[in-house]
């Protein structure tokens, strides 16, 4: 029987280099989740009024090992990711 524990969670920024999205891969076998963080670039929006705006959009991937995590989780999480960003003083005001 394998041993699962002990694993690592690692962030990479690919961001800084200008890219759009990509998927991290998990390169070693005690790394259990790599979430990569992408370039903020202005796009277009559909607004709920139907206009269209340019707004910020970062694209955030989460890869992982689903011996270890369900699918639920992990999207849970980036949700939560996603909420924090969006709206930093839920983060702070602890709502």
């Amino acid at each position: 029987e394998r041993c699962l524990g002990g694993g690592t969670f690692n962030i990479t920024n690919g961001g800084v280099f200008g890219s759009m999205l990509g998927t991290p891969m998990i390169g070693s076998p005690s790394l259990s989740a790599v979430l990569g963080l992408h370039a903020t670039k202005l796009r277009p929006v559909v607004m709920p009024d139907g206009s269209i705006k340019t707004r910020p959009i970062m694209y955030v991937a989460l890869t992982y090992d689903h011996r270890l995590i369900d699918g639920r989780e992990a999207v849970t999480f980036l949700a939560s990711i996603r909420d924090q960003v969006e709206k930093p003083q839920r983060l702070l005001l602890e709502l």
